[in-house]
């Protein structure tokens, strides 16, 4: 192998690297369920007059700002993330990316996703998004540090993504996408705590506040969840009542909130693991999703 080889092999291998590192920075599997929640509010808001090109759009430009979002919340936390051991290998704490390279690729990518879902949706899907990423960074990234409250807070900005796509769509807004973000705020919370309790340790090392002292009738993390989870279940039928999803979906949705609902008990009586909850809360809430989606085809 000649030196301009090992030269041009080194400067692709560096690329790469670069390439994967920006690519976690946005925090893809996050991201990932962002787009899923907006396509879903998209095509319920849509009905039969469903526009892909449009839809497109919106997800690019959703892609943008929540990934962007996304890395300005790594640059914020990079200092407690080199501390944790489930986050210190994340690009900007293990020294891939510098901490004013993700600022900045934050702050454009970030403001190119709004100024595109502006110019090429509507203002409102702009709008909406702006206040995921206002919430997100300047409500619920600084509050971990002081009380576990932090999780209802989250649970707004994570719960926008429906109303997003709803907007993309109809350009306005109505009660049927409020029901969706109703569902993910009440997912989110027995999701985030059960995570909050699986990493305890780690989140404490780290000085964030995810999880309250136990008091002497038990902890006040675990009777948000089993509210969340059994409001969850009730929630969760009315969009068979509103008749903006079938009988199928409530017929799939409603034994797996019964399923999440059980687990959170368990949690609470120490019969499980707060592992199992988080597995729950993944299961249901891309397949409630889907379900509410192919069941309006």
């Amino acid at each position: 192998m000649t030196s301009n080889t090992l030269a041009v092999e080194n400067r692709l291998t560096f690329a790469r690297g670069r390439i994967v590192a920006y690519y976690e920075l946005a925090k893809p599997r996050v991201l990932a369920m962002v787009l899923i929640a907006a396509l879903a509010g998209f095509y319920m808001a849509s009905g039969a007059g469903f526009d892909s090109l449009v839809a497109l759009k919106m997800l690019a430009g959703v892609t943008l700002a929540a990934g962007g979002t996304l890395a300005l919340n790594q640059y914020v936390e990079r200092d407690t993330d080199a501390i944790m051991r489930r986050t210190r290998e994340r690009p900007v704490p293990s020294g891939r990316i510098t901490p004013v390279e993700a600022l900045l690729f934050g702050a454009i990518t970030t403001a190119i996703g709004i100024a595109y879902l502006w110019g090429a949706v509507n203002p409102l899907a702009a709008s909406v998004t702006s206040a995921v990423t206002v919430l997100y960074l300047a409500a619920y990234t600084p509050m971990k540090r002081y009380s576990w409250l932090c999780h209802a807070i989250g649970a707004v900005p994570g719960a926008l993504p429906p109303v997003i796509g709803w907007a993309a769509a109809r350009g306005s807004l109505a009660p049927e996408p409020f029901v969706l973000f109703g569902i993910m705020v009440l997912w989110q919370l027995p999701h985030s705590l059960s995570i909050a309790r699986l990493y305890q340790e780690d989140y404490a090392r780290a000085g964030l506040s995810l999880l309250p002292r136990d008091r002497t009738w038990g902890n006040p993390a675990s009777l948000l969840m089993l509210v969340a989870a059994a409001t969850l279940m009730l929630f969760g039928m009315l969009p068979t009542w509103m008749d903006f999803a079938g009988r199928i979906y409530l017929f799939i949705a409603l034994p797996l909130g019964g399923v999440l609902f059980a687990y959170t008990i368990a949690l609470v009586l120490a019969k499980t693991t707060a592992r199992r909850v988080m597995f729950a809360t993944l299961i249901y809430l891309p397949v409630v999703l889907l379900v509410m989606v192919l069941d309006k085809l």
